[in-house]
């Protein structure tokens, strides 16, 4: 059970509300982790940037490669919320997260999600180095900061113990 509770539509203050009738218009859903940031709608807006870097991601990187590199963040740091929604997106995707075969920008950006998750200070100069001799520094800030937000996620719903939304009950790892 989360040890904060999601804000109740009915009884919340008008700015709270237009921040959860924003974020229903800008993506349609609203889950646990979302109701439970939306206590504070800066906090929710914050995180919400996850979105943008994603979008700035996006001309280089398609979607299956961010989910891989989501959910090797998420992995490592043992988030379930995250990885089971980041499985549900490969799964609906027409993928099985345990038998992929990641290329090899895949693979570099599965192994940095991992480093980034483990220990920031850490991350090899060889990593570092093949990195830069496929993307400019631009998206490699934007990668960088992606894994950032991806990283405080996975703090928050492992801190705040956020339950899993039932939706995603059915993409949970065994």
């Amino acid at each position: 059970m989360a040890m904060i509770p999601p804000i109740d539509y009915a009884t919340a203050s008008q700015e709270i509300r237009a921040e959860h009738d924003r974020e229903l218009s800008l993506r349609g859903r609203m889950t646990n982790m979302k109701r439970i940031l939306l206590n504070s709608p800066a906090a929710h807006r914050i995180y919400a940037e996850w979105f943008t870097l994603r979008d700035l991601l996006k001309p280089t990187l398609d979607d299956r490669a961010i989910w891989l590199l989501s959910m090797a963040i998420s992995e490592t740091m043992r988030a379930e919320v995250p990885v089971t929604f980041f499985r549900r997106a490969l799964m609906d995707g027409g993928l099985d997260p345990e038998a992929i075969e990641s290329t090899a920008d895949e693979t570099l950006l599965i192994a940095f999600g991992k480093a980034v998750a483990a220990d920031a200070n850490a991350i090899p100069d060889e990593l570092w180095a093949a990195l830069k001799a496929r993307y400019d520094d631009t998206l490699l800030v934007n990668l960088a900061a992606f894994a950032g937000i991806m990283v405080a996620t996975c703090v928050f719903t492992n801190a705040v113990r956020v339950d899993l939304d039932p939706e995603l009950e059915g993409y949970r790892k065994r």
